[in-house]
């Protein structure tokens, strides 16, 4: 969310009427991102880098891109076309639509501050399956307090409310960000005990821009919150992870079984090394050395000469009293060519 879309703007964007003027703003942010990453020292955190693109690309819309994204007025966030009409195209797509580039700006900056920090603390797969799971609960948090909101307040004016922006998703990440900074946090020179910040800058924002989307804003403190609660109870790294490991166990269980009980097959086969001394058959012994199994009829392996275990120390201990029970080495080839020959 972030901007709400006035009647008339959506008409005459949607009809493509509407011709935005250069600000410059873009490339101020293309200077503060090359700044950032191109200095000694940086992390460059790249899941944070491929988002300030997407949301640039959307935006500036490419040719090549132009047919396949839909307009502004297709995506902006409504909950009653949403549920009305389950087009869901517009939760999904709209945190990635802009109304202008004062509106890009200022929220590629928040992403690019938020996403330096706290990228490089998560790692790049814990950052990417975080902003995930926000874009979903914020959306979902939005869409919940408008339902509410008519149901009991009969208050329409949020339920055919047009937003976009990606301002709810930032405002879960400040709640996620201030739950590892220290007790308290600076906002516009003002120290602010960090559990309060976000709400502090909600209340900010609203009072100085009254046309941003409150109740997307509150959407995302609330889905950052809801974060917060579903990591810490469960042990997963984030909810998302928990639940893509959670599926992939389920979808791999028939793997498994298979896996063990083809192992379980195996281990019934000949030659099997590490295999118990209990399973065995009678009247085979197995050598150690080459787990080839051989007649009681012989003490020495017919594949590698061994001797069998149970004798070796006994064999010893006749070496060392002078005596000599080893076979001599035609004798071995005789037996084994005529264990093999028959």
């Amino acid at each position: 969310m972030g901007a709400a879309i006035s009647s008339d703007w959506r008409d005459n964007y949607g009809r493509g009427s509407v011709v935005q003027r250069p600000s410059g703003l873009l490339q101020l942010l293309a200077i503060q991102v090359l700044f950032e990453y191109g200095r000694e020292g940086s992390s460059r955190p790249p899941v944070t880098a491929a988002l300030l693109a997407a949301n640039t690309l959307v935006f500036l819309r490419p040719t090549a891109l132009a047919g396949i994204l839909p307009s502004l007025s297709r995506a902006a966030f409504n909950p009653y076309l949403i549920l009305q009409y389950g087009d869901w195209t517009r939760f999904f797509l709209s945190p990635f639509y802009h109304l202008n580039e004062a509106h890009l700006f200022f929220n590629m900056t928040s992403l690019l501050w938020k996403g330096i920090q706290l990228e490089p603390s998560m790692g790049s797969v814990e950052f990417a399956t975080m902003v995930a799971s926000l874009v979903g609960l914020s959306q979902g948090m939005t869409l919940l307090l408008s339902k509410c909101l008519l149901q009991f307040g009969e208050i329409d004016s949020y339920y055919h409310h047009n937003a976009v922006g990606f301002s709810g998703v930032l405002f879960g990440m400040k709640v996620v960000l201030n739950a590892m900074s220290d007790d308290f946090v600076y906002l516009h020179g003002m120290v602010i005990p960090a559990k309060y910040a976000t709400w502090a800058e909600l209340f900010l924002i609203q009072s100085l821009i009254p046309d941003t989307s409150f109740i997307g804003h509150l959407g995302g403190i609330l889905a950052g919150l809801v974060y917060l609660w579903l990591k810490r109870s469960f042990s997963a790294p984030n909810p998302l992870t928990f639940l893509i490991s959670s599926a992939a166990k389920v979808v791999s269980w028939p793997l498994r079984f298979a896996q063990r009980l083809l192992r379980s097959v195996r281990s019934q086969g000949r030659g099997r090394i590490g295999r118990r001394a209990r399973e065995t058959p009678r009247g085979i012994w197995r050598c150690s050395t080459c787990t080839y199994d051989n007649t009681l009829a012989t003490d020495i392996c017919e594949m590698c000469s061994t001797v069998r275990e149970d004798l070796a120390f006994s064999q010893r201990q006749n070496h060392q009293a002078g005596g000599n029970r080893e076979l001599p080495v035609e004798e071995v080839r005789r037996r084994r060519l005529e264990r093999f020959g028959r």
